[in-house]
């Protein structure tokens, strides 16, 4: 009982606080509870084990609250469905699905694979990124300081020379003067607008349009498309392999997708499997997803072997994600190195060009 009590105790904490697993976390807690359930212990005795050793706090709660649904007589996907923030719909589909076979520990090792190679491609793509946007904010910083400070200290000192100043260098005065009376209502504005645009896009209707316009976006498009084929396109295959029903798998692939145009188009489709279409043409229906997973999938239906194209639609998707993700990232290194350069240039012309006619006129 007092397991008990203090296993809600952590789960209202947890929720309070808005804490879950990370990624990494989730990954690391399904492998080692695999490692520990293939060796032969029971998952009451494992579950205490992965409790004692976890480091962070909320952690060592959650585990110790599975734990007491399980010893209580829960099923193990029963324990994890009282927390779908930390175990979503395809975690606890997988679980159900090992509970059934009697295979729990080597489900949850195919479950802790996949769980790792999506992790890894999301690190790819995010590592691929980092690089250009810190150039762009320190290019940015750059900027901000030559214009505030640097600027207005070296032209101020032909304001009494009663000079007519080059046209570049009154616009870069106009820009200095600018940044430093109204810089800070500019950037309220813009907070205010991004927080605006956030907000509109929480409504439905113009979230779905916004993430139909993201597929068809130029160049990040293709990117996005092929970060959520990739993900649909695993998640279908591991959950069809363990044995789960093709909606249901249809069902937890969907809710892995983070674009919800290609989300709805999934349950579109789990409809007219439902009315007995093939999961094939009523994909293509949709007409959003890549042909080749299409074709993959139609191959895999006929042959009887659909999982096995599927996890070769998968990693055909990661793979080719992550040639587009360097492709693009070498082009915006390159084109944000080259844009500081310019605006740096300017910004030195604009201070040089007074002091070169100045000497002009003295010679």
């Amino acid at each position: 009982v007092v397991d008990a009590l203090g296993a809600q105790a952590a789960k209202r904490a947890g929720s309070r606080f808005g804490k879950r697993l990370s990624p990494q976390e989730n990954a690391l807690v399904t492998r080692q509870l695999a490692s520990l359930l293939v060796a032969g212990l029971p998952l009451d005795e494992a579950l205490a084990a992965l409790a004692d050793q976890a480091e962070r706090p909320y952690v060592h709660e959650l585990l110790a609250s599975i734990r007491a649904e399980v010893v209580g007589g829960s099923s193990l996907s029963v324990a994890l469905a009282q927390h779908p923030r930390d175990f979503p719909d395809i975690y606890r589909a997988l679980v159900s699905a090992g509970e059934h076979s009697g295979n729990l520990g080597l489900v949850l090792s195919r479950l802790a694979d996949y769980i790792e190679s999506r992790n890894a491609l999301t690190s790819k793509i995010k590592l691929a990124f980092t690089y250009p946007a810190i150039v762009t904010v320190v290019a940015f910083a750059i900027v901000i300081f030559l214009l505030s400070y640097v600027v207005p200290q070296v032209v101020s000192v032909f304001a009494n020379t009663k000079q007519k100043l080059p046209t570049l260098t009154i616009i870069m005065l106009w820009l200095s003067d600018f940044v430093r009376n109204w810089g800070w209502l500019a950037a309220i504005v813009l907070a205010a607008l991004g927080l605006l645009v956030r907000k509109l896009l929480q409504q439905p209707a113009l979230r779905l349009s916004w993430h139909r316009w993201l597929l068809t976006a130029p160049l990040f498009g293709k990117l996005v498309r092929g970060y959520n084929t990739a993900r649909f396109a695993s998640t279908l295959a591991i959950l069809s392999s363990a044995g789960v029903p093709i909606l249901r798998g249809l069902q937890a692939a969907g809710e892995t997708l983070n674009n919800v145009a290609l989300k709805t188009n999934v349950e579109d489709a789990a409809t007219r499997v439902r009315e007995g279409t093939s999961l094939a043409r009523a994909l293509a229906a949709q007409n959003q997803f890549p042909p080749v997973l299409v074709h993959l999938i139609r191959s895999g239906e006929a042959t009887g072997n659909l999982p096995a194209m599927l996890e070769r639609a998968a990693q055909g998707e990661a793979q080719e994600l992550e040639r587009r993700t360097l492709f693009l990232t070498g082009l915006l290194e390159p084109a944000l190195i080259l844009t500081m350069g310019v605006v740096v240039v300017l910004i030195v012309l604009a201070v040089l060009m007074p002091i070169i006619e100045i000497n002009q006129l003295v010679h």
